[in-house]
């Protein structure tokens, strides 16, 4: 199926996974959209290089030798929260962002946590399939009340966030393994931060909702089994994996943890798991997400976020670039134009292949915590002048790193009697450049290798080191003035009298090699070069 053709640019969304219709219907006014949501893999690796975008679920694999082949692509949108399925590292070298839709589920999630603590707890599940065999067993199914009880979250994020809010109107306290979590945040939840250890002892339910990383690979398994309540809960609605099932299996069997429920497994679906044999646990077949509302949602944000993309805008929910809460995307915004500038003087005036690009940041802005965004924009400008491959600011730590290229970030406080002040120092083969700048109501150059100016970054631009004796500067405007070259405005900087000293100044022509051959001919002066800003 198709819809809407001649759009921006003949720009292609291709869905390959069911979603939707309303996210669909966002889509149809700034792209062609091709709907495919049977297509295998080899038809995708013919296919995918038509495309500019790629909205997906969980049943397409976009595999590095697809994203190779990918030549137009510049988004791939989940239609939802996890990209297991997605090889984010290869789509971030090809400069391809990677887009899901987090909140899109969170309701939902929580909602089903909460369904499978109930039926642990008044054990549901079982009695109903006990009167749905003619049984009549109302002893066996003695319950616990919710009330009064201790619940453990791992990993507080937007679902877990959901989950406690929920639970505090069944009275339990809540307390909370979440390295990432602050003070400020828990107190405003109610909630008490503690050490795994400790919430694994205390808890009497368990929810987990923590993404699967090398880190939490098997993050609960016998040691943590043995920790608990021998009346606990646990469940896992999150990521299978996190759960050790085979020590699951032996801790629920042996009666040293009362029950628990899952949505997710280790392999899906699982196949002969001795899971399948008990009565204390709840399985459900990965669905805590699948509701038509959080589908609906999921569809419309992603949809969305395409929208921007295909429109040159930043979407929200990247995964393989730094995100921006609105606050500090206000405060950090004026110094994207700063950056740009400084990026762009620095490869024109940089000799020979670059080894080092350090930044750093002073002021109010070192105390950011996500500068990163600034930092590629800067990588970007350098790098993108000199290479065939594109470089954005999804790929451009990765493409830098993949030349050798050492990127360094660091801070100071002190900003020279500036609100704030950005540092680039590039080391090449043939030099080593450095310059500052501030922005104030515009960016500007306030040093350049030490000197001290007070540049505008705007049109053409020559730099030029000389000696600070009488008649130089006379000399150098006598070079320009033979090649029909105007001088519109000029800046010295210099350290002591008679020493060498920078010139920058602003003229109303490019500059053309040759002139700048015969300046650096002229005596006393050690070097000249061009900028286009």
């Amino acid at each position: 199926m198709r819809f809407g053709a001649e759009k921006m640019d003949n720009m292609k969304v291709l869905i390959a996974d069911q979603i939707n219709e309303k996210g669909i219907d966002e889509l149809k006014d700034v792209a062609e959209v091709v709907v495919n949501t049977s297509i295998t893999k080899e038809e995708l690796l013919n296919v995918i290089k038509d495309f500019d975008a790629i909205i997906i679920r969980s049943r397409t694999k976009l595999t590095a030798d697809v994203i190779a082949a990918a030549d137009k692509l510049k988004i791939i949108a989940r239609a939802g929260v996890g990209v297991d399925n997605v090889d984010v590292p290869a789509a971030t070298e090809r400069g391809i962002m990677v887009v899901n839709a987090p909140e899109s589920t969170s309701v939902t999630v929580a909602e089903h946590t909460i369904g499978i603590i109930l039926s642990l707890a008044r054990k549901i599940a079982i009695a109903d399939k006990s009167v749905k065999d003619a049984k009549w067993e109302k002893k066996k199914f003695m319950g616990l009340e919710l009330n009064g009880k201790t619940l453990g979250v791992i990993g507080m994020g937007r679902i877990g966030s959901q989950v406690v809010t929920r639970l505090k109107a069944f009275g339990m306290d809540t307390i909370v393994y979440d390295p990432y979590i602050t003070e400020e945040v828990a107190s405003k939840l109610g909630v008490t931060v503690v050490d795994l250890e400790t919430l694994l002892k205390n808890a009497d339910v368990m929810t987990i909702h923590v993404p699967l990383t090398p880190e939490t690979k098997h993050l609960i398994a016998k040691p943590q089994f043995e920790l608990m309540k021998e009346n606990a809960f646990i469940v896992n609605c999150a990521r299978g994996g996190i759960i050790k099932e085979e020590d699951l299996y032996e801790a629920l069997k042996t009666g040293q943890l009362r029950g628990a429920g899952l949505d997710v497994y280790e392999t899906e679906p699982p196949e002969n798991s001795p899971l399948f044999e008990l009565d204390n646990v709840v399985l459900t077949p990965h669905i805590a997400a699948s509701t038509a509302e959080a589908q609906r949602d999921a569809a419309i944000i992603v949809a969305n976020e395409v929208k921007k993309v295909l429109k040159g805008e930043s979407p929200k929910n990247v995964l393989n670039m730094p995100v921006l809460d609105p606050e500090t995307f206000q405060v950090i915004k004026p110094y994207f134009k700063l950056t740009e500038k400084l990026g762009k003087f620095m490869i024109q005036t940089a000799k020979g292949n670059i080894s080092e690009i350090n930044i750093t940041y002073c002021g109010e802005l070192a105390e950011f915590q996500k500068k990163d965004i600034l930092t590629r924009m800067i990588i970007k400008e350098v790098l993108n002048p000199i290479l065939t491959e594109p470089v954005n600011m999804v790929n451009a730590a990765a493409v830098a790193e993949n030349r050798g290229i050492v990127i360094t970030e660091a801070k100071r406080c002190e900003a020279k009697g500036y609100k704030n002040l950005i540092k680039v120092d590039v080391k090449s083969d043939g030099s080593q450049m450095s310059i500052e700048g501030i922005f104030v109501g515009e960016p500007k150059i306030v040093m350049i290798n030490g000197y001290t100016v007070d540049v505008e970054t705007e049109g053409t631009m020559l730099i030029v080191t000389y000696r600070d004796i009488p008649g130089i500067i006379g000399s150098i405007g006598t070079k320009l003035g033979e090649h029909g070259i105007n001088i519109a405005k000029m800046q010295v900087g210099r350290k002591e009298l008679g020493g060498e000293a920078v010139m920058v100044l602003r003229v109303d022509q490019n500059v053309p090699a040759n002139v700048i051959e015969e300046l650096k001919k002229l005596e006393n002066v050690y070097d000249a070069v061009a900028v286009d800003l």
